[in-house]
């Protein structure tokens, strides 16, 4: 069976081998219309319009607010730690699937940012510094806030390191480890990343149009 929106509500149709992947993306849409509505006041906001696709890890969920018109992919964990920290992400923005997110302090997304699938982007490190403990068990260390600029675009498996600054419409390349700042229209690559080129953008009135 085929579901289909009309006038007077939901109706069925005949399913055949033509339409299943049709039907499959409808449930789909179906399920995480309920999953957002369900879950939408658990945040600290959740803007109108806003998606997430099944399956979601999420903790510390009343710190974490999301714009409106935002799209979270599948397989995402979006993380805060304790009281102390907030995760912000601005209206419209993009976020592809089996991306890590997580603020031990304070990480700000802004607005119409595209984060390519794969992405890690976290406030703070592991601590390695005890001799003989295991890393999962020493804690964190380096916690320093993250801010992503407006019409910034992270390409995949980008990793974004405490303590930086992305300025509004950079481009960092896939697979890149940013552990310095990178100014408005910046055009970074590599491990770590460098600064090859500035592009050209538009202003910020323009951008948020």
């Amino acid at each position: 069976m085929s579901v289909h929106q009309s006038a007077g509500g939901t109706r069925l149709e005949r399913w055949s081998p033509r339409n299943g992947i049709a039907v499959y993306r409808k449930l789909c849409r179906v399920r995480d219309r309920i999953f957002c509505l369900a879950v939408a006041g658990s945040f600290s906001g959740f803007g109108k319009g806003t998606v997430i696709q099944l399956p979601l890890h999420v903790e510390g969920e009343r710190r974490i607010s999301l714009g409106t018109g935002v799209f979270i992919g599948p397989s995402c964990w979006l993380l805060t730690l304790d009281d102390r920290a907030s995760l912000k992400i601005g209206d419209r923005t993009s976020v592809s699937g089996h991306c890590v997110i997580a603020s031990a302090q304070r990480v700000t997304i802004g607005a119409s940012v595209l984060i390519a699938r794969g992405v890690f982007i976290a406030d703070h490190s592991h601590d390695r510094s005890i001799p003989g403990a295991s890393v999962r068990e020493s804690g964190i260390t380096q916690i320093a806030p993250v801010s992503i600029g407006d019409g910034s675009w992270l390409g995949q498996n980008a990793v974004v390191l405490p303590g930086v600054t992305i300025g509004a419409g950079a481009v960092i390349g896939a697979n890149s480890v940013v552990r310095h700042d990178v100014p408005s229209g910046g055009v970074a690559v590599g491990a770590p990343a460098r600064v090859l080129g500035i592009r050209r953008i538009q202003s910020d009135a323009a951008a948020t149009d």
